[in-house]
């Protein structure tokens, strides 16, 4: 299961931006954060994906969910207009966002091209 993050987990296990202007990634492996809503039908199409996901890439990539409307500050400094907003971190680079309800495959595509995580077999 995805875990839900907060700001103070956030700062923790993603990026601490208190403490750091530039980007500087706290994680051990790879990561995926949705940025979502309850209400948001798009990201309720998601989440049973996000879950298949993060049991065939256990180990590999961390997926986390941030609720915008519980962490407005987060989403914010995201600028986080459309959700669902999908922030893909790799270990070392920059992360890059996509918007919107993305099919399994695509998730699986930018696991490879942008986490560099191939599909385990």
């Amino acid at each position: 299961m995805p875990e839900f993050l907060t700001k103070e987990t956030f700062k923790e296990k993603i990026f601490n931006f208190e403490d750091n202007k530039d980007w500087k990634f706290e994680g051990d492996k790879p990561a995926l954060i949705d940025f979502y809503a309850d209400w948001c039908q798009p990201c309720k199409m998601v989440a049973p994906i996000l879950d298949e996901l993060a049991n065939e890439y256990k180990g590999l990539i961390d997926i986390y969910k941030v609720d915008t409307e519980d962490q407005k500050e987060l989403a914010a400094m995201f600028g986080i207009q459309s959700i669902p907003s999908l922030l893909f971190i790799p270990k070392d680079g920059q992360p890059q966002m996509a918007a919107g309800a993305l099919p399994k495959e695509t998730f699986k595509k930018a696991f490879a091209d942008v986490l560099k995580v191939e599909e385990p077999a």
